[in-house]
């Protein structure tokens, strides 16, 4: 079954890769933002919006992504000479990292956005798969998505959201609950086997995003840069998790920059405030 997939903007084609209890519609401030500039490939993943009954692990979510993606901008290189950019936002970085290393979709740039090479850890590994089953079991069990989505955005990661209209509450609640039962069961942090000797093969450029108040995910922002061939890290002051929805204008500026740039560094401003204008 294919993936649900919304098109629009106008420009050079980058598609978007949400995250858990996202749409491919729910990008805020930010993904307005980037229809100036760009086409934008917003993919329902496996679970998820309109993609609601697909069932799909991180592998097979990733090739179902590249197949959404060639069916909307083309199918061979002369359709696309230099690939699509790719962003992805947590799960959706999870499944752009698996795009990377595991299909064979020509991707001119990545944007990852609180993301991770995975928990090398086995014990570790195992404890947050199995949590994330438990997680799913009582969510099935109860059906209450509303109050799943609540519980889930008080979260600490989610600090820095400070209305139900940033976090755009309504559009999670498109979400039903065995779509995101299943979501947790085979595309979870704990269910991605790591991937950090495999980055190192990432032919395009690379950026890590993550908010400074986002601890763990800016020490793996970090990594990523210092780990794949071609890519850099950039930090947010105070983002938090979901930095594109805290901080839309400031995480534009960046991701703008470098995806526009000829030769993709970030140059500046990666640290400065958001002011909330635009550049």
């Amino acid at each position: 079954m294919p993936l649900h997939v919304e098109v629009r903007g106008a420009g050079p084609p980058l598609a978007l890769l949400h995250g858990f209890t996202q749409t491919g519609r729910l990008w805020g401030r930010f993904g307005e933002r980037m229809t100036e500039s760009h086409t934008l490939i917003a993919v329902d993943l496996p679970g998820h919006g309109g993609s609601d009954a697909v069932r799909a692990d991180l592998p097979e979510a990733a090739a179902l992504v590249a197949e959404a993606i060639r069916a909307t901008v083309g199918r061979d290189d002369e359709d696309l000479p230099g690939g699509c950019a790719l962003l992805g936002y947590s799960l959706g970085a999870r499944v752009a990292l698996h795009v990377l290393t595991g299909t064979d979709l020509a991707v001119s740039r990545v944007v990852l956005i609180g993301a991770t090479g995975g928990i090398e850890e086995t014990a570790e590994r195992e404890r947050r798969r199995l949590a994330d089953v438990a997680l799913a079991d009582q969510l099935e069990d109860s059906g209450d998505v509303e109050r799943f989505i609540d519980d889930w955005l008080r979260g600490p990661m989610f600090a820095r959201l400070s209305s139900s209209e940033d976090a755009e509450r309504a559009e999670r609640l498109r979400n039903s609950a065995s779509g995101l039962a299943s979501s947790l069961r085979l595309c979870g942090t704990g269910t991605q086997v790591p991937l950090w000797d495999r980055l190192e093969q990432v032919p395009c450029p690379l950026l890590a995003l993550a908010g400074t108040d986002d601890v763990r995910f800016a020490a793996h922002a970090q990594r990523l840069a210092s780990t794949a061939p071609r890519a850099v890290a950039s930090l947010v002051p105070g983002g938090g998790h979901a930095v594109h929805l805290a901080q839309p204008h400031q995480t534009w500026r960046i991701v703008h920059h470098w995806l526009g740039a000829e030769s993709p560094q970030v140059m500046g401003g990666g640290t400065s405030p958001d002011d909330g204008s635009p550049a």
